[in-house]
């Protein structure tokens, strides 16, 4: 990784972050990560929607229109050469006087984006992996993708700790999602995931796995479900940028189904990789 966007140019990567930027003192500002399959963004326009989403929630005014930062964002791509990784993209309100309320003064955003090459994840796909449970204990906007993570990198740190892929979040009895991604959960053939409200953030990897479900004729219900729920499941799985399809064998160590993926998640998972691998020979 050589070149990242700074503001509308490419530079090398170097410390540029005032220190009264408001995204550095206060987490206000937004992100959005991007897959790259054999250097093809992923999804690229469905992030940048949210992306606009976000910004509106928060009041910050882009300074750029969607097909120039897409276009931007292609180009840092091929500049750094990366096949298989992932982009991020950052936001922050930018640079003002520090105080608690929204500059009133014009303030110009600060845009910022760099590539990450990734190595293969295929094992943990098709192997799945293990997680734990956790409460919510985040903020009730969580359906806005802002800086705002540190609950998040808390639960994924305990989760890390007793060797385990992801913390699955619940508030009370509630499943919402996991730290850093959507859950799912399959019982008797239909497939369970929390509706798209405050509590979550709506997944672009989540969005196309349901679109994956409708395409396939398996029945998807966007509905609240339990923790008891989750245990009882048929099989359960994870959504996230680049990870796309994780089964998930089990939580806090009860076995999920067998305790192995489930031939539904296998299923799911080869139709996100046939998608993938159509961008990859375009």
């Amino acid at each position: 990784m050589n070149q990242i966007l700074l503001n509308g140019n490419m530079i090398k990567r170097r410390s540029c972050i005032d220190i009264e930027d408001r995204g550095y003192q206060f987490g206000d500002g937004i992100y959005e990560v991007v897959g790259i399959y054999g250097g093809k963004l992923f999804l690229m326009d469905e992030h940048l929607q949210r992306l606009k989403r976000s910004a509106r929630e928060l009041s910050i005014k882009l300074p750029f229109t969607m097909a120039d930062i897409k276009q931007d964002l292609i180009e840092l791509t091929k500049v750094n050469d990366v096949i298989e990784g992932l982009l991020y993209l950052q936001i922050t309100r930018g640079v003002a006087p520090r105080t608690h309320e929204l500059p009133v003064e014009k303030v110009e955003p600060m845009v910022v984006a760099y590539t990450k090459e990734l190595g293969d994840l295929t094992e943990l796909q098709d192997m799945g992996s293990t997680a734990i449970l956790q409460e919510d204990i985040r903020w009730l906007r969580c359906d806005v993708k802002t800086l705002n993570l540190l609950p998040n990198t808390m639960a994924k740190q305990r989760a890390v700790e007793q060797g385990a892929v992801e913390a699955i979040l619940n508030r009370g009895e509630v499943v919402t999602e996991a730290s850093s991604s959507n859950v799912f959960i399959i019982k008797d053939g239909i497939v369970y995931t929390h509706p798209a409200n405050n509590f979550i953030l709506n997944g672009i990897t989540r969005q196309k796995v349901i679109q994956i479900l409708q395409e396939l004729n398996i029945l998807v219900k966007e509905v609240p479900y339990t923790v008891t729920d989750l245990l009882s499941a048929d099989e359960v799985f994870i959504t996230a940028t680049k990870l796309d399809v994780v089964p998930i064998n089990s939580v806090d160590g009860h076995d999920i189904g067998t305790g192995k993926p489930g031939m539904m998640t296998i299923q799911i998972l080869e139709a996100m990789r046939q998608l993938t691998a159509r961008l990859q020979v375009q």
